[in-house]
């Protein structure tokens, strides 16, 4: 039997362990969370590297950065993930934004610094809207969008200070603000080449109506109604020159590429990379998928890349439940009902699985919330507006106190 490893203890990590699992694949997740492990998947607090397996899959951006994939592959396992210099698109914006110069990627105007007066000096010569990023890893919430100058100042004063984010936001990348269509188009790369997965849209703020701060992402819905043109030109423009400069720089990046782009009138422009699967994206790609995952991901791994990723002609709408006090304060230890023993709807619907983010047991066996985003309730159906009703019909059985969600995922698009 074919046998994988995932890294990492999310939604995202759930959906590519049940992805795997439905091709027949054993599974191992480390460190995984109680609602991957209810469903039978083994979960371990072991190291990947003191585990056995054909293949190893890292979900998360941190051990990417910090090389998890080049301890691995220096002892000889077959790793999808990049090395930690591939990485480096994703832990370091002002890096990402040199790369994508001398790579003549289209992207928004910017500027990084380290101290906080020629930042601002900086900031009051853009117009609205201002986008302020730590250069750091964040978990997703290090980006400030605004169109108060006033906000714009005071974020980058508590970035480059430390007390926003630490070591992270010391250095800030301010952008100029695009103005269009969010995509997000994530490509397959086995090193020479990438193939592009189904384009999805995640909901980064809290509140609906994009109100409020971002946050890892409140939700999700693919395929993105993206026409054929549009995605010629992104991969000609965007991700053809970037696995070029990967070539010309010696950085054979084995993984995912994700593309956050936003759709002007001239044109997609890239907002930012990440290099490995989005959250909560994975949570709606990988159930519409209909080819192997396995063979994808290890053909990539392995530097040739023979498997096409295939689509079913379906929907899918992901809305994620956050916890109490989310994204600033979340709560912890919250009881959470309306999910059987195997951590799946009591009253189960068609085509509807739970993906857990931030789940863990109580002494008394009950699933209580563990972590900011909770649980990410994912439907597939033919079409947007059935799957979306079916997501919301299913999350509506789910409860926990202050359970914060959106109710305008997929609403409109």
């Amino acid at each position: 039997m074919r046998t994988a490893v995932v890294v990492g203890s999310g939604a995202r990590e759930h959906a590519l362990a049940w992805g795997l699992t439905r091709d027949g694949v054993r599974v191992v997740v480390t460190p995984g969370n109680a609602g991957i492990e209810a469903a039978g998947i083994e979960c371990t607090t072991a190291s990947p590297l003191d585990i056995d397996a054909d293949l190893y899959v890292i979900g998360p951006e941190v051990p990417l950065v910090a090389g998890l994939a080049d301890h691995l592959r220096s002892r000889g396992k077959v790793v999808f993930g990049p090395g930690a210099d591939g990485a480096a698109l994703e832990g370091s914006k002002a890096y990402m934004k040199e790369f994508l110069a001398s790579a003549n990627v289209a992207t928004a105007s910017f500027g990084s610094f380290d101290d906080a007066e020629s930042a601002l000096k900086f900031v009051r010569t853009m117009s609205p809207p201002y986008v302020i990023k730590t250069d750091g890893l964040a978990a997703g919430k290090g980006v400030l969008v605004t169109n108060s100058l006033q906000e714009a100042e005071a974020d980058i004063a508590d970035k480059i200070s430390g007390s926003a984010f630490g070591p992270a936001g010391s250095t800030v990348v301010i952008e100029e603000g695009l103005k269009g269509v969010e995509c997000s188009l994530l490509v397959i790369s086995d090193g020479k080449k990438a193939l592009p997965l189904i384009p999805a849209r995640d909901h980064k703020r809290v509140g609906d109506g994009d109100t409020g701060p971002n946050t890892g992402g409140m939700g999700a819905f693919a395929p993105l109604d993206l026409d054929d043109a549009t995605l010629r030109v992104t991969m000609s423009t965007i991700i053809e020159p970037t696995m070029r400069e990967l070539s010309r720089r010696g950085i054979d990046f084995r993984g995912v590429l994700y593309a956050g782009l936003m759709l002007t009138d001239s044109g997609p422009q890239l907002l930012e990379y990440n290099v490995r699967f989005g959250d909560p994206e994975t949570e709606v790609i990988i159930p519409l998928l209909s080819c192997d995952l396995f063979d994808l991901l290890d053909s990539a791994a392995r530097g040739d890349l023979a498997t096409t990723p295939t689509f079913l002609p379906a929907h899918a709408v992901t809305v994620v439940l956050a916890a109490a006090g989310y994204p600033e304060a979340p709560r912890r230890g919250d009881i959470i009902s309306g999910l059987d023993s195997h951590g799946q709807l009591e009253l189960p619907l068609p085509n509807v699985t739970v993906f857990h983010a931030g789940t863990e047991r109580d002494p008394d066996g009950n699933f209580v919330t563990a972590g900011g985003r909770v649980l990410a309730v994912t439907a597939v159906a033919s079409s947007l507006d059935e799957a979306r009703r079916l997501a919301y019909t299913a999350q509506s059985q789910i409860s926990f106190d202050g359970k914060v969600l959106r109710s305008d995922i997929a609403l409109g698009d």
